[in-house]
């Protein structure tokens, strides 16, 4: 394969040259440069990222370990990430944890290693003692969908107890009194943020309390678990309307309720969150507070970047605000 000195060779230019043509192609004239690029075509000239990057001691990648790749919302947000990575120029590796603790460790420790430029994760614990351990070791890391209580790190985020307000007051408002609260387990942060804001509203409202209908995961098989067990509910304790964690869960409970023969929402009314693609495209276009999610990951990729190149960086937490979209799961 074809080297630098062999270009320079070719196009009749000096080493220095080529490393302009290369870095800072500002530097050479258009003529000069015309030259050396057509000498890089004619040889096949492939541009060794790897030598550049061992002597920068950085590579002009960055990584996002999501949460869970299964969840359309995690992908959505990767692509608000790579977005910004494409503008600079830069790869973007996407790992997922699985919400398993030893797997977000190791894909931490193994992107150190690769001397990535920034770590954007999701983790299943934003206390974590390893995230800081990360950004103690010189790398970059911003926390995604999640505000840890230290501002060591920075971090972008979503206002998920707004988010599980917004979805009960809409539910109140359409006259509904017993509602369910679908999802689990508490340990998930967003779980957790979201029924505290449900709470929080029928309490402002005087409404009763929400029944809990605990799940193991955040997945569409879950929400047809929470659905059977709606259903096996006696009819006059059975809620009218019911809340889910995410848009997976809430699908999942579509699902089962329509197989049994019951109208959504004339039996059960329904709000999602996230608003990922499948919430407007189901078959009873679901009602779903809505995450920014492009903005969330620009928005991280964004804190990254400066981390990595701005000597003059401070850590933010930025929290950026849910919107409720109203569909038929909820209108009829």
């Amino acid at each position: 394969m074809a080297g630098v000195k062999d270009v320079a060779a070719h196009a009749g230019v000096s080493l220095g040259t080529v490393s302009n043509v290369l870095n800072q192609p500002h530097r050479v004239s258009p003529a000069t440069r015309r030259k050396v690029e057509e000498a890089m075509v004619e040889l096949g000239f492939v541009r060794n990222e790897a030598a550049r990057h061992l002597r920068s001691g950085r590579s002009r990648t960055l990584a996002y370990v999501m949460l869970d790749a299964a969840n359309p919302f995690f992908t959505d947000v990767a692509a608000g990430i790579e977005e910004t990575a494409e503008s600079g120029r830069f790869s973007l590796y996407m790992c997922n944890s699985d919400n398993r603790v030893d797997r977000e460790v190791a894909y931490l420790d193994h992107l150190v290693e690769q001397r990535v430029q920034g770590i954007l994760v999701t983790p299943i614990d934003p206390e974590a003692a390893h995230l800081a351990a990360v950004a103690h070791r010189g790398t970059p890391v911003v926390v995604v969908d999640r505000t840890p209580r230290e501002q060591a790190l920075c971090s972008v985020a979503v206002d998920d107890v707004l988010g599980g307000r917004l979805a009960v007051e809409h539910l109140l408002d359409r006259g509904h009194e017993r509602i369910a609260f679908v999802g689990g387990p508490e340990s998930i942060g967003q779980v957790r943020d979201r029924l505290v804001g449900a709470r929080g509203g029928l309490d402002d409202a005087g409404a009763p309390p929400v029944t809990v209908i605990a799940t193991e995961a955040t997945t569409v098989r879950e929400g047809r678990t929470a659905g059977e067990r709606i259903l096996g509910l006696p009819r006059a304790k059975r809620p009218t309307a019911a809340f889910c964690a995410n848009d997976l869960l809430a699908l999942g409970l579509l699902q089962q309720l329509v197989g049994s023969g019951l109208a959504v929402p004339d039996d059960l009314a329904i709000v999602g969150y996230d608003d990922i693609y499948f919430a407007g495209a189901a078959a009873v276009p679901l009602t779903s507070v809505r995450q920014p999610r492009h903005e969330l990951g620009r928005r991280a990729a964004q804190l990254v970047l400066d981390e990595a190149d701005n000597p003059e960086h401070s850590h933010q937490q930025v929290v950026l605000l849910p919107e409720l979209v109203a569909r038929t799961s909820t209108l009829g």
